[in-house]
């Protein structure tokens, strides 16, 4: 079982991740120049977590992506998904089975 929307959240808060961008479908999230979005459609949690793609590497030594990218209209501080139709952005999403294990890939992958 994942980490649902709202838990991935509080961790990136005390992760210091500061909050700014909220929509219906993600919230944005900055620490220096990184920058992750809650994927909050994501009801069991699995693709909660969204990453910029150029993360992807790096990422892939903590943990293995849960579904090889998501696509969305509001992943603004992202690249655009060229092998769409309509104009989206896309990241790479990840989910996490507790807080700890959450904490600890942040701390690795964000430093």
């Amino acid at each position: 079982m994942y980490l649902r929307p709202d838990e991935v959240a509080k961790v990136l808060e005390t992760s210091g991740f500061e909050r700014d961008f909220i929509d219906d479908k993600a919230y944005g999230y900055r620490r220096g120049e990184h920058y992750v979005y809650v994927n909050r459609e994501a009801r069991f949690g699995r693709t909660a977590l969204v990453i910029h793609p150029a993360m992807k590497e790096r990422s892939e030594r903590f943990a293995e992506p849960t579904a090889s990218s998501r696509s969305s209209h509001v992943y603004t501080q992202f690249p655009l998904d060229l092998e769409s139709e309509a104009v989206v952005y896309y990241g790479i999403c990840h989910g996490f089975s507790s807080r700890q294990i959450l904490s600890n890939y942040l701390d690795n992958v964000f430093r």
